[in-house]
């Protein structure tokens, strides 16, 4: 792999992990009008790279929590820290559930289907055009949001419905505060990133990649800095109630991906 092109993967996946675009969508609307054989198979190894990498700069973004919360959990009592981290738990429970058990399901669906995807995009332009009308409250997040905001993680996992944009929008719509809502959409994806981690790592395929480090380390970077900027920028889009331009953008590409496969497919 050149490190142009890792450079490219790299800012990819920091941007999309965080701005609500849904990138297996966009991933899904490049193969169909590229051909599949024009996108490169990323390896696992890159692949768990950058996911590595966004992980690392939502946790550098909320340094702060992230050390209240150890902090908490670690003087063992039953206080604010202890309680947000089972609701980062709760959450993780449905995407979990699918995952496991609908797997090779989900696999079939991430086979160029346009309408599919240009529909699911429409989906995540209506959830972020009602977040962004949504009044700003001061109410966090409940036990029984966090169940709601993981299905909607879950939901997710389709090509055309962005994970940011799905789990910040059902937040906000349940009467979070925004900021609250951002903050708990971006933490409870790094347990399911570094899970993922583990499990790639431990599965033993990471022994048949191949990757010189220079490439990889390029990447790394790349994704770091692209999700640090993306994040940020995601947290003041959201207090600011500026999700509307994102609304539109995925209603633009949403009509044009079931045009395209409704008369030139």
């Amino acid at each position: 792999m050149e490190i142009i092109d890792a450079v490219f993967l790299g800012i990819i996946q920091g941007l999309t992990e965080f701005l609500p675009v849904s990138s297996s969508g966009h991933l899904e609307i490049g193969k169909a009008l590229l051909g599949s054989q024009s996108i490169p198979e990323e390896s696992l190894m890159i692949t768990v790279v950058l996911h590595f990498a966004t992980a690392l700069s939502t946790i550098v973004v909320f340094r702060k929590d992230v050390a209240e919360i150890f902090r908490g959990l670690f003087s063992f009592r039953w206080n604010d820290e202890t309680k947000f981290s089972l609701k980062i738990v709760l959450s993780m429970i449905p995407a979990v559930f699918v995952g496991l058990m609908f797997e090779e399901e989900l696999e079939s669906l991430f086979g160029g289907n346009l309408t599919f995807v240009g529909f699911m995009l429409l989906i995540t332009s209506v959830l972020l055009w009602l977040a962004d009308r949504a009044k700003n409250t001061g109410k966090p997040v409940t036990y029984k949001d966090s169940i709601i905001i993981g299905v909607a993680q879950a939901i997710a996992i389709l090509p055309g419905i962005s994970r940011s944009g799905a789990t910040i929008s059902t937040s906000v719509l349940l009467g979070n505060d925004k900021t609250r809502a951002a903050r708990f959409s971006f933490l409870m994806v790094v347990p399911l990133i570094l899970g993922k981690i583990a499990k790639d790592l431990l599965s033993g395929d990471l022994t048949n990649t191949s990757i010189e480090p220079v490439p990889l380390l390029a990447g790394f970077i790349a994704a770091f800095i692209a999700g640090f900027a993306a994040c940020t920028w995601m947290i003041a889009l959201v207090r600011k109630s500026k999700l509307t331009y994102f609304a539109i953008y995925c209603f633009i590409v949403g009509t044009i991906a079931i045009g395209y496969q409704y008369f030139y497919a």
